[in-house]
């Protein structure tokens, strides 16, 4: 039998993952068909293609600390309750 929080963190593991393969899809489609889009200057003097790839890289540790602190939440009240 699968643990209550193991459940919990296979569902949100997929969840982030989804979320994040979207959001690099997004890049990819852009790359893809106006490559031109890329070399834009957007910000701090950054094109498009620095931007949104340090971007990406930081939403990645944003989603990592995120399933870190919500595993850790699920498996103390799980514990606190006694289930296993």
């Amino acid at each position: 039998m699968i643990e209550v929080a193991e459940k919990f963190k296979q569902r949100l593991g997929i969840f982030l993952c989804i979320i994040y393969a979207l959001l690099y899809s997004g890049f990819v489609a852009i790359s893809v068909y106006d490559v031109t889009l890329m070399d834009k200057v957007i910000l701090f003097n950054l094109n498009l293609a620095v931007f949104y790839g340090f971007g990406l890289i930081l939403f990645a540790l944003i989603l990592a600390m995120i399933y870190s602190w919500a595993c850790a939440f699920k498996e103390r009240s799980v514990s606190s309750k006694g289930h296993k």
